[in-house]
């Protein structure tokens, strides 16, 4: 697995190749990449995880969703179907939750079905208390594992991915840390 640390300090490094170590277990097929990508945020782990967990509303933070339907009562099984902005090789997806674990601030959930390239994705994120700048601030971890599609290389997808992940990630930040700001540190119920 490839990792991006997006350039931390080597304590930061070794903190999150120790949570991908033990958080963060792909089982990769032949024709599969998988990597994992590191973001730090300046806000409380409580308030990122009260928009992390909503997976019935990733729209709240994933500037690609247009449209979130959720069916189930957000327990492992629960499936969504997310609709896509146009201007990305995809339209819908639909996805089940694997696991969401609000002790640990993990979630995981697998791509089943949707129009879009990304077969077989699943992708695991995690969230660590971090202090940055002396605040509490979240560390977010996020994997993934998908086939590689025809006609592309395992670099080539990877890096797709890795991108979409980091323009998540900054409007994760972009979020979190504007309602941080506003002293909105207790977890928000959107």
């Amino acid at each position: 697995m490839n990792s991006n640390s997006n350039g931390f300090g080597s304590s930061g490094a070794v903190a999150a190749t120790e949570y991908i170590r033990s958080h963060h277990r792909h089982e990769t097929g032949g024709n599969q990449c998988s990597s994992a990508v590191v973001k730090r945020i300046k806000a409380p782990v409580p308030l990122v995880w009260s928009l992390v967990r909503r997976f019935d509303q990733p729209q709240k933070y994933k500037p690609f969703v247009s449209r979130c339907v959720a069916q189930g009562n957000l327990e492992i099984g629960s499936l969504r179907e997310v609709d896509v902005k146009s201007g990305l090789p995809a339209t819908t997806s639909t996805e089940r939750l694997e696991l969401l674990d609000d002790d640990e601030h993990i979630l995981s959930i697998r791509i089943i079905g949707g129009d879009h390239r990304l077969k077989n994705y699943s992708s695991i994120v995690s969230l660590h208390p971090e202090i940055i700048n002396g605040r509490a601030g979240t560390l977010v971890v996020e994997s993934f594992v998908v086939d590689v599609p025809e006609g592309n290389t395992k670099d080539e997808t990877c890096y797709f991915v890795e991108a979409l992940i980091k323009c998540n990630l900054k409007s994760l930040a972009d979020v979190s840390e504007g309602l941080a700001v506003q002293d909105r540190t207790e977890p928000i119920n959107i």
